[in-house]
């Protein structure tokens, strides 16, 4: 595979709270904040997107109006890029919270352009605030902002190694395998939910490469922005299965 030149990371809000019994785990975020460096030294254009599941999802507002709580995660988005941008500062990389909300007093708004500017500057690019709509998760904003900024491709940095056929922690008679590759179609026949089905029916139709990989090492970002095939790659041409 060919080095990545701009990429979309998305990372997972749990992955920054990961053994820790607060919101964040502050050794976990410096080691993301320094494997993102790495890849900008390496010469990648870095633009990340961060989901809220250490703070709050959505769907954890039962007996709220839909909207309201899945505003909430969208605020929660906000915390999490401060944070991570506050890191990636400390580490000596220029980096800038986009938000598609409006929060001026910490943020400046999202736009293509100026996010585009920005990774030309090269400066990460922290955009947060979800699609700036409810409904809408944080896996499908991400991709949505890929298309918009033209990345070469969608990393998602997951707490599991590969797209499994089935939950690979929850007991069950199914046997388990995992995919090297996996096609747009098979994700939605299949109904893995590795992948928002949003984003991935996004992905199928405007064509944009996924490559799902683990963060227990953190490492792994900067092989996934070289071209090293670890985790799975998902995009429609096939399936193959490891």
């Amino acid at each position: 595979m060919d080095k990545r030149k701009r990429i979309l990371l998305k990372i997972s809000g749990e992955a920054l709270s990961k053994g820790a019994n607060g919101t964040f785990n502050f050794d976990i975020v410096r080691e993301f904040a320094n494997a993102v460096k790495d890849c900008v030294e390496c010469g990648a254009e870095v633009a990340i997107v961060s989901g809220a599941g250490n703070i709050w999802r959505g769907r954890q507002g039962t007996g709220m109006d839909a909207s309201r709580a899945d505003h909430m995660g969208m605020i929660s988005t906000v915390i999490n890029s401060l944070a991570i941008c506050d890191f990636l500062e400390q580490a000596g990389v220029p980096a800038v919270v986009m938000s598609a909300m409006k929060v001026g007093t910490f943020c400046e708004e999202y736009s293509k352009f100026a996010a585009v500017k920005a990774l030309e500057e090269g400066k990460v690019v922290i955009i947060a605030g979800g699609s700036g709509n409810p409904f809408f998760s944080t896996d499908t904003a991400a991709v949505l902002r890929a298309a918009e900024i033209d990345a070469d491709m969608v990393l998602f940095a997951k707490n599991v190694s590969y797209i499994y056929n089935r939950d690979p922690n929850k007991v069950s008679d199914e046997p388990l395998y995992k995919y090297k590759k996996l096609s747009f179609s098979d994700i939605l026949a299949k109904k893995l939910t590795a992948i928002d089905i949003t984003a991935t029916a996004f992905c199928m139709a405007n064509d944009i490469t996924i490559h799902v990989f683990g963060i227990t090492d953190m490492g792994n970002i900067l092989r996934t922005v070289k071209g090293e095939e670890i985790g799975t790659v998902v995009n429609g041409k096939e399936t193959v299965i490891m």
